[in-house]
């Protein structure tokens, strides 16, 4: 599935720039034959260097930790979330090859699996903290790969550097079968580290550069539903009278019965603090500042969700048109609707209505719960 989703990428990026150059000289001919350089060109992507944050030198002052749990692109966002991380990598590791690329990983033509390479502060973050994050993030009962994903390049492994982290590896991988939340063996290997090799740059924080397409391929492979119900805590719904003694009338009217507030009369249409914004029933974390544009509707507009999986799409054709209303996953709170006649990257406007959410200052994120998120920040 993703080697699907790359190739239409690489097809709808090469079509885009032929309609460039064909306005640019007025040359069809001429175009054409550009776009064919640039589809031949694709072909070498697989040899670009990943852009990281920090530069190799000042990642290497950090403790490293790698983890395979399947597609690389499902578990980069976890980690990158985390107070003290300072980069996360998607890459190859644990074959023999002493090089690796996406074409022949994904192919089973090596001995590498996908993996992810971690650079924290351990002074700020331990190795036992981001062994008990990973398991939740992938099906340690799988041995013959993750999700969607089948084969030995997919399979989950935990590469230690030392005894101690091996020993804690061991440990947590002993507790979680004890643990009872699994009915099968917990089968994920637990291995020596032995090399990394950094994915190419289109791979690089896929979650947030295609979003879109990953929040798709993530659902369509399973991954999602499983994590939710092994992992997420039930969320208990509120009674009527319980959140009306919470909201105030408009609150109530736009969450609960689809109302709209008048634009440009409204707590955050014209907000431009840093920070995140939450469900106003629920607390559950939806959008940020930084995907937040000024769409000159008068009501808050995103590009996107900050934490996807909390966002439900539906189908609403009230008022005599189609349209997609957007609510929140717990509190099931009808926030708006998403168009998609907004700016880049995404392409979308979240049309939202303040009354739907609570704005959580940058500055009081931890104060609040939200603390895994100041990494955003910074």
């Amino acid at each position: 599935m993703k080697q699907i989703i790359l190739i239409l990428l690489v097809l709808i990026a090469a079509c885009n720039q032929t309609n460039i150059l064909k306005q640019e000289d007025g040359n069809t001919e001429s175009s054409e034959v550009k776009g064919n350089e640039i589809m031949e060109t694709s072909k070498e992507v697989e040899k670009q260097i990943p852009k990281i944050k920090l530069n190799l030198e000042e990642l290497e002052k950090f403790e490293k930790a790698t983890f395979a749990g399947g597609c690389f692109w499902c578990m980069e966002g976890p980690f990158e979330k985390m107070q003290g991380v300072k980069e996360v990598l998607s890459g190859y590791s644990g074959g023999t090859e002493t090089d690796a690329t996406y074409r022949e990983v994904s192919a089973g033509r090596t001995e590498h699996v996908e993996a992810v390479q971690i650079y924290y502060d351990n002074s700020v973050v331990s190795y036992s903290e981001l062994v008990e994050v990973y398991w939740k993030q992938i099906n340690p009962t799988d041995d013959l790969g993750q999700f969607a994903d089948k084969g030995t390049q997919y399979r989950a492994k935990i590469f230690y550097r030392n005894d101690e982290e091996k020993e804690i590896a061991q440990i947590s991988k002993l507790l979680l079968g004890k643990s009872g939340e699994f009915s099968k063996p917990i089968v994920t290997e637990i291995l020596p580290y032995t090399n990394f090799f950094p994915a190419e740059e289109y791979h690089q924080d896929y979650y947030l550069k295609n979003y879109e397409d990953y929040s798709s391929y993530r659902r369509g492979s399973g991954r999602e539903r499983f994590l939710v119900d092994h992992w997420e805590e039930d969320y208990e719904m509120p009674t009527d009278e319980e959140i009306k003694e919470k909201l105030t009338s408009l609150q109530f009217k736009v969450t609960q019965n689809e109302g709209t507030e008048q634009p440009f009369d409204n707590e955050y249409w014209d907000n431009k603090k840093e920070g995140i914004y939450v469900d106003i029933v629920s607390g559950e974390p939806l959008f940020s500042s930084i995907d937040k544009f000024k769409s000159g509707t008068g009501w808050p507009s995103f590009t996107k969700p900050l934490v996807p999986e909390n966002i439900l799409k539906v189908e609403d054709s009230t008022l005599g048109m189609k349209r997609v209303e957007v609510k929140s996953k717990h509190a099931n709170s009808h926030l708006g609707h998403v168009f998609d006649d907004g700016p880049n990257p995404t392409g979308l406007r979240y049309c939202l209505n303040s009354a739907s959410m609570k704005f959580i200052a940058k500055e009081d994120l931890k104060k609040e719960g939200y603390g895994e998120f100041e990494y955003l920040f910074k």
